[in-house]
């Protein structure tokens, strides 16, 4: 495996942890409240936790089909993604 596709990896990797820990979160406000947002916030963090396994497995799966001109711009994505991410799930937990 390439250094740029382990990076990608990783960055996926992050932002997975993040995403689950979302998930809990949301599902924890959904037992207290059953309110129907933190069910809408449960299946879009689902649904971005499936696009960065997908995208993890791809780094590692066809790492040789990925140019090195545009992994700047892949990581840009990825860690412009967990910032969010991050700043999303301190919002969540206040």
């Amino acid at each position: 495996m390439e250094s740029t596709s382990l990076v990608l990896s990783v960055v996926s990797f992050a932002n997975m942890a993040v995403l689950g820990i979302l998930i809990c979160t949301f599902g924890k406000m959904y037992a207290k409240t059953r309110a129907q947002l933190p069910l809408g916030m449960i299946v879009v963090a689902g649904m971005l936790f499936l696009h960065n396994i997908i995208g993890a497995l791809a780094y590692f799966s066809m790492d040789q089909l990925f140019s090195h001109e545009i992994f700047p711009y892949m990581l840009g994505v990825g860690i412009a993604e967990l910032v969010g991410l991050l700043i999303f799930l301190k919002i969540a937990l206040d």
